[in-house]
């Protein structure tokens, strides 16, 4: 095929993406084609959070749930829960859910719950929906077991959402650091949902939002060449109806380990 047969080709393709966005045309694929595993995880995700909330005297409450999703990484996830429990925002309760690995020990405080999936799923959105959907709060943030917090994290992104006009949902900058401990740079972009459908800029780590009915996770199967992660659907699905606001502090120490799509990302221009 010569080169103007092949850009003549393109071109319905090339003017999908001007039009619609990179990222939009690439969810809408996988919604087609991994619908069949989001309907068998939905009925997954339901029947753990009934047999977890029987287990449960009443639903952890508080101001913020903080959920944390977690699978065989017991001395990171130690280190994400503390960093967790000594935000200066005391009306929180965390709750841990592993990815049926099995919990290591954790600390002993009242705000903390934790428990297991009976089977691994491998699906990071079904594991956060459980833990949304155990808990009651006015507001819901997330934190991955390899990540960190700065203590004031959860106040910067309160004092937005309690803000007259504030927002529905905030998002503070992310530090990337290296495994060393050593600062890499700061992701920080404003928020903008055109420029969302062509740059993935969006991480829950960052995501503190008041809890509403579009607040739940994509269930779709997303191995690590699906894209986009399931970060920018939730973000960028949210902002649809509810107002989102960037808080351009770093708040988030963000490891850049192999497997993470972050650790390739560079700051959009």
């Amino acid at each position: 095929m010569s080169g103007v047969a092949r850009r003549l080709a393109r071109a319905p393709w090339t003017l999908l993406k001007a039009v619609f966005g990179w990222l939009v045309l690439f969810e809408a694929r996988n919604k087609v084609l991994l619908a069949p595993s989001a309907m068998r995880l939905r009925r997954t995700e339901d029947a753990e959070t009934r047999r977890l909330a029987a287990a449960l005297a009443t639903p952890p409450t508080a101001l913020v749930a903080t959920v944390i999703a977690t699978h065989r990484r017991p001395e990171a996830l130690r280190a994400a829960v503390r960093s967790a429990l000594d935000q200066t925002v005391r009306d929180q309760v965390v709750i841990v859910v592993d990815d049926g690995a099995g919990l290591p020990e954790l600390p002993d405080d009242p705000r903390l719950f934790a428990v297991s999936l009976a089977h691994n799923t491998g699906v990071a959105g079904v594991v956060r929906n459980v833990g949304i959907r155990l808990t009651r709060s006015r507001y819901v943030a997330f934190l991955d077991d390899d990540n960190l917090w700065e203590p004031d994290h959860l106040e910067r992104a309160l004092a937005a959402l309690d803000s007259p006009g504030g927002p529905d949902g905030v998002y503070t900058a992310l530090r990337r650091v290296l495994p060393d401990g050593t600062e890499s740079d700061v992701l920080s972009v404003p928020y903008d949902r055109r420029r969302a459908a062509r740059e993935a800029f969006l991480d829950t780590n960052a995501f503190v939002a008041r809890r509403n009915r579009s607040l739940h996770f994509s269930r779709l199967r997303r191995t690590p060449e699906v894209l986009p992660r399931e970060d920018w659907e939730l973000i960028r699905r949210y902002g649809r109806r509810h107002r989102v606001l960037h808080v351009p502090y770093p708040t988030v120490r963000y490891l850049m380990n192999p497997a993470s799509f972050y650790t390739q990302w560079r700051q959009p221009r």
